[in-house]
């Protein structure tokens, strides 16, 4: 049982390892800034950069577990679908889902639990919730919705 046990125990050490060297995630370069959104005030400009950039900007924080497969593929996954939807370092592109901003935050979409858990400054209470639904309305053109 013992020796099984020390089988199981390599394998698992060795898979680890290997997948190491799977070269997707790795790409952790962050774009050069294009164009950035006039916020409203200092606290939407805070509220974004705590709850919105790491995903959807071109000024990505890696933290350290984002280096580490199989972690990486996902972290890597989340930041590149994020930027394809919406990317607040470039406000120019006529794909940014810049409208839909406000409501997912409003649905409770974002930022999502599986970020919020590692990243304890994007959670948001109530009162920062409005302020940053009202902050993104006003700051991308939707008035005070």
């Amino acid at each position: 049982m013992r020796k099984r046990l020390g089988v199981v125990a390599l394998t698992g050490v060795l898979a680890f390892a290997a997948i190491q060297l799977v070269p997707y995630g790795r790409d952790h370069t962050n774009p050069p800034v294009v164009l950035e959104p006039e916020w409203d005030s200092p606290l939407t400009a805070q509220l974004v950069d705590n709850a919105c950039y790491d995903c959807h900007s071109n000024e990505t924080r890696w933290p350290w577990y984002s280096h580490v497969a199989p972690v990486s593929w996902f972290v890597y996954r989340d930041v590149i679908e994020g930027r394809e939807d919406l990317n607040f370092s470039e406000m120019g592109r006529e794909d940014n889902e810049t409208a839909k901003a406000a409501e997912t935050v409003e649905d409770g979409e974002m930022p999502p639990l599986r970020y919020v858990v590692n990243h304890p400054e994007a959670r948001l209470d109530d009162r920062e919730r409005e302020a940053l639904i009202r902050g993104l309305n006003q700051s991308l053109g939707r008035g005070a919705g």
